[in-house]
């Protein structure tokens, strides 16, 4: 099976840490069962050069906002530009399967804003979210529904 790509961006170390997570979690797996399919991790930052993906790919993003409250009265998302520019670069889009947000549920509706918008903007669907640095439950859900979809 081939490997799951993913394009995150982590600014405070939170998406970072999860991905890096799951990245391990997969090769535990995949030592026990070369059916479970390895993680290939991109980190996209405002140094990244942009490239034409070949593969499908997931976006992992987390939620920082700047004014307003998301919902009703304006947004300004901040920190996340790059990796939304990265997606939209010519046909990158079309190969991003779904959206993976995070962020902190004490921001109620604003909770993964972020991926939500994102998942419209590109036409995929917000796969699935965890909170902060996620847990070990996390991870593991996570990699059963990446790896459900990836096929």
């Amino acid at each position: 099976m081939a490997a799951i790509r993913i394009l995150y961006i982590s600014i405070s170390g939170n998406t970072r840490n999860f991905v890096n997570n799951l990245q391990s979690y997969a090769k535990q797996l995949h030592a026990d069962d070369d059916a479970n399919p390895l993680i290939e991790l991109t980190e996209i930052s405002d140094q990244s050069d942009f490239a034409d993906e070949k593969e499908n790919f997931f976006a992992f993003v987390p939620t920082y906002l700047d004014g307003g409250n998301g919902i009703d009265n304006g947004v300004k998302e901040m920190m996340t530009n790059s990796l939304g520019e990265y997606i939209d670069y010519h046909n990158n889009a079309r190969r991003c399967i779904g959206v993976i947000g995070s962020g902190n549920k004490n921001f109620n509706d604003q909770y993964c804003l972020t991926a939500k918008r994102y998942a419209q903007k590109f036409n995929t669907e917000l796969t699935t979210d965890f909170e902060l640095r996620g847990t070990d439950r996390d991870v593991m859900r996570v990699y059963n529904i990446l790896k459900n979809k990836n096929i």
